[in-house]
């Protein structure tokens, strides 16, 4: 079982500070925020309410209807107030108000909000009180949320998004898996904490894809236009511009020769699209090589909906009338590799960032990246303060670390317009001959191999 224990720390230290706190913690649906706040609920005295999609007079309703149960008490008046008024902890102890699906009740009604700001100033329950506000939408996180609460904001003492889990929480999930098989599993689902859940470490990469992705009752079988669909609409012009995407055509005019949307239509999908983290715009690493480098590409950034719009969308048909291991060996075996070369580079990336984080990187980075070019590219790039740089490349696919990869690298730092001083190589097999004795005499080229990760 994945749970997030870093944040569960997080919320056990704001508890334990003195006076009253009000908290906004938000993630993606099926991020684990409803088992976290469980284990951080169950010892203390709690009030847990998940709002309803309701009019603003029956959330109300809802909510004292759930007081007077667990309180065993009469309200009488129709109103927030009320209702944090006759919550308590019953002793000296901190109270713990959690509201999940909270914007559900701030679009309607901004009295909520404002008895939220009465109950934090101790005007309705003189005991001290730890506030979460929680919600699962990012879309509305990212474009509406402060909006919708105005001055409210202010008095937020902080904002706490939960991210999908690192590679590391991969690896720490599935102690019967290989780092390579690590990799697959990060590829396909991502670090999402309940796809990590029910992805089975005792069977097969194969087996699991067959049996939670390409089954119909299978948990994901349809999870990647439901996820879209639960917050966006027009979810055939999404469809059609992540097809687009995944099939090869990364920039804006590409996508406007591809599906035919005007310009200006896609850049507002797009925007939709990165406020609910589904894609991103990479800009490469600014470097002196500009002249060669691409302007800003589109990249699916939801691992498990590139997965699904590389392999399943665009043979939606056979999957209904193909066996699962039919269609996988069909559609899926033979790319897969290929696919899950970009990941290996973000696995690289996550080890690069650790090693910074403690110190083992020869030179102290401020900035990572990838510098994208127009015929080739440099997987990583890191800078310190000083713009001295290390570079890193990666192989997935290669059954060994050839020394013609160590030289093409050189070619694309020459378009780059940039030195290093600390190159890494990585690789998920193994290094040829020449390159091992190429490491062995310059000390500012690294190797490191699956071991390693």
């Amino acid at each position: 079982m994945i749970t997030r224990a870093t944040e569960y720390k997080k919320l056990e230290e704001l508890y334990k500070k003195s006076g009253n706190q009000l908290y906004i913690l938000y993630g993606r649906s099926g991020c684990g925020m409803e088992l976290l706040l469980q284990l951080f609920a169950r010892d203390k005295k709690c009030f847990y309410y998940h709002a309803r999609n309701a009019s603003a007079e029956e959330q109300l309703h809802q909510m004292q209807r759930e007081i007077e149960k667990q309180y065993e008490v009469n309200l009488t008046r129709d109103s927030y107030d009320e209702c944090f008024n006759r919550v308590k902890s019953g002793d000296a102890s901190k109270l713990v108000l959690m509201i999940d699906a909270f914007d559900r009740i701030v679009k309607k009604d901004p009295h909520f909000m404002e008895s939220i700001l009465k109950l934090k100033a101790r005007r309705l329950y003189p005991g001290p009180v730890m506030i979460l506000l929680c919600h699962s939408s990012l879309a509305w996180a990212h474009k509406d949320m402060a909006t919708c609460l105005g001055d409210a904001m202010a008095k937020v003492d902080e904002v706490m998004k939960l991210d999908d889990m690192s590679f590391l929480d991969v690896v720490r999930a599935f102690p019967e898996y290989s780092v390579a098989q690590c990799v697959e599993t990060y590829g396909i689902i991502g670090g999402v904490p309940d796809y990590l859940n029910r992805w089975n470490g005792k069977k097969s990469i194969k087996e699991n894809i067959c049996n939670n992705i390409l089954r119909p009752h299978g948990y994901l079988f349809s999870e990647a236009e439901d996820f879209i669909g639960s917050e966006l609409r027009e979810l055939s012009v999404y469809d059609t511009i992540l097809a687009s995407i995944a099939s090869g055509h990364e920039k804006l005019n590409d996508l406007f020769m591809d599906t035919g949307y005007s310009r200006a239509k896609i850049s507002v999908y797009m925007k939709n699209l990165a406020a609910f983290d589904v894609v991103e715009k990479v800009v490469s690493f600014e470097t002196g090589g500009w002249d060669n480098s691409k302007k800003g590409v589109y990249h699916i950034r939801n691992h498990f909906v590139n997965f699904w719009f590389t392999f399943i969308y665009p043979h939606l048909s056979d999957l209904y009338v193909m066996s699962a291991e039919a269609f996988y060996e069909t559609y899926i075996e033979k790319e897969l590799d290929t696919y899950l070369q970009q990941y290996f580079v973000s696995v690289c990336t996550e080890y690069l960032q650790l090693l910074n984080h403690v110190g083992q990187v020869p030179i102290k980075l401020v900035k990572m990246g990838t510098w994208v070019g127009k015929e080739g590219s440099i997987d990583i790039i890191g800078q310190n303060a000083q713009r001295e740089n290390v570079v890193g490349i990666c192989s997935w696919t290669e059954d060994e670390f050839s020394y013609g990869r160590y030289e093409k690298l050189l070619v694309q730092m020459k378009k780059a317009k940039i030195s290093a001083n600390v190159i890494y190589l990585f690789s998920a097999k193994k290094f040829d001959a020449e390159i091992e004795k190429l490491a062995a005499e310059h000390a500012e080229i690294v190797l490191v191999d699956m071991t390693e990760l």
